[in-house]
């Protein structure tokens, strides 16, 4: 399947909904205390959804029943939310995607509450960190496995973490998943070329053990085999027609934190 490329017009609806989600994820890490349930945070942001007249990309999505993925401590991704209260030293990962227009947003964030082991505070800063190189690297005129490339060598700079082989990041637009799939590791210079009007979902996903996973019985959740801690961080990007980066979920345009990577963003959007 061809890679849907979106013109200006539409990268300024996939903005729309990219603001919503980095809302949504901004109440939410705001809104999350220890005591708190999952299931509550996930109707923190139906109501936010509401406010902002937009729509989940994740409810009823093949079947799933909420609008955020809540994953908790070893479960690394698509954890569904519920009445688990959340204790101290626990690290959340959250997903979220909204839809302005019938274009899409989608991005997560993991966090600490309460007191934090220092070894989880590090997990989630490179997995963050990560995502930035790879956003960095991801450069029109490139190829997409630069991009797979970047993530997995700062990843490795930093420590020995599991990399999740079976989930990656991935083309987004008029629907939520599109091609291509990118792999969070792997030699650069492969797959195809980086154009304007490319929107990528780039979402590393790490262990502090190793990267095997499986899913759990509710043919959701994906947890680490060996229980150690997950992060998982994503961010939609597009390159613009002017051929510079702009990160569509972020409230800056992933301004700050591309500029100390030296890469400048677009002002088209």
């Amino acid at each position: 399947m061809a890679i849907e490329l979106k013109n200006l017009d539409q990268l300024k609806s996939m903005r729309k909904a990219g603001l919503v989600v980095a809302d949504t994820l901004q109440l939410l890490k705001q809104s999350a205390q220890v005591g708190m349930t999952t299931l509550e945070l996930n109707e923190i942001a139906v109501g936010n959804l509401s406010k902002h007249s937009a729509k989940s990309s994740f409810l009823g999505y093949h079947g799933f029943p909420a609008v955020i993925c809540a994953s908790v401590n070893e479960e690394v991704v698509h954890g569904i939310p519920n009445k688990r209260k959340l204790i101290s030293g626990d690290v959340l990962s959250i997903d979220f995607g909204a839809i302005i227009d019938d274009w899409h947003g989608d991005a997560a964030i993991s966090f600490g509450l309460g007191e934090v082991d220092p070894a989880d505070q590090k997990l989630m800063d490179v997995c963050e960190e990560s995502m930035w190189r790879g956003i960095a690297a991801g450069k029109k005129g490139g190829k997409l496995t630069d991009i797979s490339a970047a993530i997995e060598s700062y990843i490795n700079s930093q420590g020995k973490y599991g990399i999740l082989r079976e989930y990656g990041g991935h083309g987004i637009g008029s629907a939520m998943h599109q091609e291509p799939h990118i792999l969070n590791f792997g030699p650069a210079g492969n797959g195809p070329e980086l154009v304007p009007g490319m929107a990528l979902a780039l979402e590393p996903m790490i262990t502090r053990g190793n990267e095997r996973t499986k899913v759990l019985s509710d043919d959701w959740t994906v947890v680490s085999q060996d229980s150690s801690k997950g992060a998982h961080f994503e961010h939609t990007y597009t390159i613009a027609p002017d051929g510079k980066a702009f990160v569509l979920t972020s409230l800056d345009g992933g301004k700050e934190q591309l500029a100390r990577l030296g890469i400048p963003i677009s002002d088209l959007l």
